[in-house]
């Protein structure tokens, strides 16, 4: 049945991880996907591995001119179909203790992971609207429960899951379902990529702030190898996005992932405090 879907959707940040595995998964399931990218190399990446129906579209998030066009070419191609899914995906993490983030990455870190999600959603709307479309978040388990060094990255995803919640009530009105994923660890370029940025910004620091710092952030970031090696593939998340694409009701929530699950029930069921000594004696901190 889904083979001969042939329904619109667009995904942010497919370039690679999660989005370029969420794209290449719907197309083949038959989606007609708009795969947004921010380098043409890219979008060729994805071509080399799908159907005909997978159409890469020049999408930065924090770039009004690029989602216009980007909105543009969608509406053009579709035209009285309207848009049946809209995956916000696009996301960076910035890590590292909030005394010494800076000011500049932290409003990066929102604009990408917040402002962006929602700018795209409010011109794409209009198109869901017609298609009586779905929009799926891509939140994280750190959207409901942080680790020090996470403030940055966590921040951005718990805004993510109020923007989510306020959302799903706006729009049900028209038909919309909104979802949001929940993943834990998954096996994705992202955290390379933040671990680099984290070394970085913690050479550029004193020396003073680094010693005070260093047991929190050697504790950490074991905890985040360890975790990596038991990492899920971005697979997983897929098989989410198709679940909230085509279930009849869809949930509001899927968390994927054991750690995931595990986290949110610590969350759900154990006081601050008593989370917060857990956490120390995981982590091994400083009291």
């Amino acid at each position: 049945m889904t083979s001969e879907r042939n329904q619109a959707v667009v995904i942010t940040g497919a370039s690679t991880g999660i989005g370029a595995t969420c794209a290449l998964h719907l197309d083949r399931l038959g989606f007609r996907v708009f795969a947004g990218v921010r380098k043409p190399e890219d979008g060729l990446s994805l071509q080399k591995n799908s159907s005909d129906r997978l159409v890469p579209i020049a999408l930065d998030v924090t770039d009004d001119s690029a989602i216009r066009k980007a909105h543009l070419l969608v509406s053009e191609l579709t035209r009285t179909d309207g848009l049946y899914g809209l995956i916000n995906n696009a996301g960076i993490a910035v890590v590292g203790p909030l005394e010494v983030v800076p000011i500049a990455d932290l409003r990066r870190q929102l604009d990408v992971n917040v402002i962006g999600q929602v700018a795209v959603t409010q011109i794409f709307l209009p198109l869901l609207r017609q298609g009586r479309g779905r929009i799926i978040n891509m939140g994280s388990i750190a959207g409901l429960s942080t680790m020090p060094l996470m403030g940055p990255y966590s921040a951005s995803k718990y805004a993510l899951e109020a923007i989510t919640d306020a959302l799903r009530l706006e729009v049900q009105q028209w038909g919309i379902h909104v979802s949001i994923i929940e993943p834990g660890a998954i096996a994705t370029p992202i955290w390379n990529k933040s671990t680099v940025d984290a070394a970085e910004r913690e050479a550029a620091i004193g020396d003073d702030l680094r010693t005070l710092y260093k047991p929190i952030v050697v504790a950490v970031r074991k905890i985040v190898e360890e975790a990596s090696k038991r990492a899920v593939s971005s697979e997983t998340v897929a098989m989410a996005v198709e679940a909230a694409l085509t279930a009849p009701i869809p949930k509001t929530r899927y968390l994927v992932g054991n750690d995931a699950k595990l986290r949110a029930l610590m969350a759900r069921l154990l006081p601050d405090r008593t989370s917060d000594k857990l956490l120390r004696w995981i982590l091994k901190l400083p009291r």
